[in-house]
């Protein structure tokens, strides 16, 4: 026999999982409500499609940071900013859930030619340039041991010399 769940329960199980903190799984979510994980999966799709409760408006996606604008998202902002007023431009944003100073900030970033691209793998790459740093670092870590231990047996070869004359040892 299959459970019923009223809409409001599966908006709020949807909101709850899409709004999620990074350490929590869906399945965790979805055992913590006493449903299917395969469930809860479709009704985000559900509610990602608008298709979950069809006679009220809710945004039931996860917002979106204004980091998390791709290139040509905060283009069409621009120009759709650009022939609007303060207000006007304030209303979108905050449909937008960003800020004006963003708009006027990327805005500055174009025209400068400061443009970078904002993808994911800005992420991997920091990653990456990590890894990349702890590896170099090791390195110079290796290196400067070498160098010190070199510079060790130096002296040391300089003392006997001193001590015993040139001509008796030969370290080399």
């Amino acid at each position: 026999m299959k459970a019923k769940f009223t809409q409001s329960f599966k908006i709020q199980a949807v909101k709850k999982a899409l709004n999620r903190s990074n350490g929590t799984t869906v399945k965790k979510i979805a055992d913590e409500l006493g449903i299917g994980q395969s469930t809860l999966g479709k009704w985000i799709i559900k509610s990602r499609n608008n298709e979950l409760e069809k006679t009220s408006i809710i945004n039931v996606t996860k917002e979106k940071r204004p980091q998390d604008f791709n290139l040509e998202e905060r283009m069409d902002l621009i120009i759709s900013c650009s022939s609007l007023n303060e207000s006007e431009v304030s209303q979108l944003c905050r449909k937008k859930g960003i800020f004006s100073h963003h708009i006027k900030q990327w805005t500055e970033n174009f025209t400068q030619g400061q443009i970078t691209n904002m993808n994911s793998n800005n992420g991997n790459e920091n990653k990456q340039l990590k890894a990349e740093n702890k590896a170099l670092k090791k390195e110079i870590n290796r290196k400067d041991k070498a160098l010190a231990e070199t510079a060790a047996l130096l002296v040391l070869q300089k003392k006997v010399q001193e001590i015993w004359g040139s001509n008796e040892v030969n370290l080399q």
